[in-house]
């Protein structure tokens, strides 16, 4: 399943990593719909890489992740957005980051941290119904959603296809073609070890060029163990070796309260049944109804949305209508260091960001604009024919004008409290978020 490069010196080690990666794998295939319901039948299990030193791929795809002379500017490599220092996710709060040939063009969504998920997360599928008004049920009530994939939208079912694609995009790295790419390769410190590792000719191949460059970042990813450290304040409780303090304690209640903030019903919070450590994903796909977000120049556009699994950037989705204005549910895990959340980066503090899941139905007033018709426009960054797609069956998002959220301000300030406790010891603390 994954094109691997092995040394002789390091087969045993290898072979056992890539059983214990077989076996999560179809083991997350598993994952069914995110529901309302308080308890799922089963978790993710997560599996720490048995990984002791890195293969000549990996290191390889280290050399690579840092190298910002494989972008058209000279100045963006792959650790330039994801960041060791920030959890592999961003170093700045900015709604999406800037790069092109002339670093002056935006991206269009926020970047999402790399740790944790891409050694668990299934392949892109959705496990369907056997007649039309099944499915139509399934819809109108949330279950069954797509599970999978990685990015925002989950068109990559590989992180060597991931790792590629920012290298041809022109609000990333903007190389024109493989090409530019290959010849990049040539002229690194790195060349004559890409070709012992990949070949001889690889170099002379673009594509094959693209595609060993992918793979190589792909393994850094899978071996290094900087990207599954597993030691936050939360996993040091898990392992009995430190209490939570009273305010962590409530937040982790309200975050597993089925009829409160029903957190834990998306973002798994038990052990696995091998009694590993959870990464607080199930994978599947939501619609949230964000609001729009004024900062990315793409919305600038007239009749411009960016509706996830079907479109912009992903395009064999498109007919499913369904489908629209759904993302992946990222993992929470270092959730407090980051700048900006939700896919398009709408919100730069997790007190504002939980304070919108809990009151975008209470008072929507407070987030959305008003439209033509004067009055508060609900789930604006979809068109007007697909709102219907955004949750509003689960808890808390079944609430109306008027009601009271399912948390006030003092257990938000808890659930903030136990959110920080996701940080891993290495992540740098300078936006982890304070309590109010």
């Amino acid at each position: 399943m994954l094109n691997s490069i092995h040394s002789e010196n390091h087969s045993a080690k290898k072979s056992t990593f890539l059983a214990v990666l077989l076996s999560s794998l179809v083991s997350m295939l598993s994952l069914v719909g995110c529901t309302s319901k308080p308890a799922k039948p089963h978790a993710a299990n997560t599996v720490k890489p048995a990984i002791h030193e890195l293969s000549p791929a990996a290191s390889l795809g280290r050399k690579i992740f840092f190298d910002p002379t494989l972008s058209a500017s000279g100045r963006i490599a792959c650790a330039t957005c994801h960041d060791p220092a920030h959890a592999y996710g961003p170093p700045n709060a900015l709604a999406a980051q800037i790069g092109g040939r002339n670093l002056d063009r935006q991206g269009a969504r926020a970047v999402p941290s790399l740790r944790y998920t891409l050694l668990h997360v299934p392949l892109w599928h959705q496990e369907r119904a056997a007649s039309r008004m099944e499915r139509f049920e399934e819809l109108a009530k949330s279950d069954n959603p797509p599970t999978g994939g990685l990015g925002w939208d989950g068109r990559f079912n590989t992180p060597a296809a991931q790792a590629a694609f920012p290298l041809l995009n022109p609000d990333e790295m903007a190389n024109v073609d493989a090409e530019h790419v290959a010849a990049a390769v040539r002229k690194a410190p790195y060349a004559t070890e890409f070709r012992r590792v990949f070949g001889e000719y690889v170099l002379d191949d673009p594509q094959k060029t693209l595609a060993a460059v992918g793979t190589a970042v792909e393994r850094f990813q899978f071996e290094d163990p900087s990207f599954y450290p597993f030691n936050s304040r939360f996993d040091q409780w898990l392992d009995g070796r430190i209490n939570l303090t009273d305010a962590e304690q409530r937040g982790l209640a309200l975050f597993n309260d089925p009829a409160r903030g029903n957190c834990a019903s998306c973002h798994l919070s038990q052990r696995g049944a091998d009694g590993s450590h959870p990464i607080f994903t199930d994978f599947q796909f939501e619609a949230l109804g964000v609001p729009r977000n004024p900062e990315l120049k793409a919305n600038q556009k007239a009749g411009y949305y960016d509706m996830g699994l079907c479109g912009p950037a992903r395009s064999d989705q498109r007919g499913e209508r369904g489908f629209c204005g759904m993302f992946r549910t990222p993992t929470l895990r270092n959730v407090a260091t980051r700048g900006a959340f939700f896919h398009n980066g709408r919100f730069h503090s997790l007190h504002e960001a939980l304070e919108f899941y809990v009151e975008r139905d209470t008072n929507p007033e407070k987030w959305y604009g008003k439209g033509a018709s004067g009055r508060v426009e609900k789930f604006d960054d979809i068109p007007k024919a697909l709102r219907g797609n955004v949750d509003v069956v689960d808890e808390p998002l079944t609430r109306h004008p008027g009601q009271a959220s399912a948390w006030n301000a003092r257990d938000i300030d808890d659930i903030v409290a136990f959110l920080n406790t996701l940080t891993d010891a290495d992540t740098k603390g300078s936006t982890t978020q304070e309590l109010r």
